[in-house]
């Protein structure tokens, strides 16, 4: 553990699971596709690959994925997000930890793609965010992806300013020994432009 209090536990207090969850249905009940981050990773994949799902909440996007044939693994540190993710989906595979510290988890290697998505990065302890991209990088094939989005501005996020940049996680990407693939928009793949305020980013593992 790395003694910090993530941001998102600052913000929750790590209770945000069922209330959280009824967010989301209420936007599916409403009409709205709820599955464009699952819909921007399947589309990346060759059928039955295997995602990490890092900081996964409620398990949205993982059990979308895993609906879609892919084999997903989510990790998160909010108790009671994960505990909505087993009672939607008991048989995936839901592990309680800190994505700063995944090598405690003992996961194999060889994820075909790992995803930090609702603002996963920005929300991070205070410090932890190098640790954290570094841990999903060593967790990839080669050639396997890194998949964030994350707000680059107020009306992007639950905090009142960023706290990360999105050339500082480029730097730690590249410090982890990834390359930039692909930035966008948004998560249908809108073009990125610096005035959007969201940027969704796809890194790759080299091949060799």
């Amino acid at each position: 553990m790395t003694g910090q209090r993530d941001r998102w536990a600052e913000l929750t207090g790590g209770q945000a699971g069922e209330e959280y969850a009824r967010r989301f249905a209420r936007l599916a009940e409403s009409g709205q596709d709820v599955h464009g981050e699952a819909a921007f990773c399947a589309a990346l994949l060759k059928p039955g690959a295997r995602v990490l799902d890092a900081g996964c909440g409620t398990g949205r996007i993982a059990i979308r994925l895993a609906e879609l044939g892919h084999h997903c693994t989510g990790v998160d540190l909010d108790p009671s997000m994960l505990a909505v993710a087993r009672r939607q989906a008991p048989g995936q595979e839901w592990l309680l930890g800190d994505l700063a510290r995944l090598d405690a988890l003992g996961l194999e290697p060889g994820f075909d793609l790992a995803l930090a998505a609702g603002n996963v990065i920005p929300l991070l302890a205070p410090g932890t965010e190098p640790a954290v991209i570094r841990q999903l990088a060593g967790l990839l094939r080669p050639g396997g992806l890194l998949v964030t989005g994350m707000g680059l501005d107020a009306a992007h996020l639950p905090l009142p300013e960023p706290p990360v940049t999105l050339e500082e996680v480029d730097a730690w990407c590249t410090q982890a020994g990834l390359t930039l693939r692909g930035r966008y928009g948004t998560w249908s793949g809108e073009a990125y432009d610096q005035d959007c305020g969201y940027a969704v980013s796809v890194h790759a593992r080299p091949t060799a």
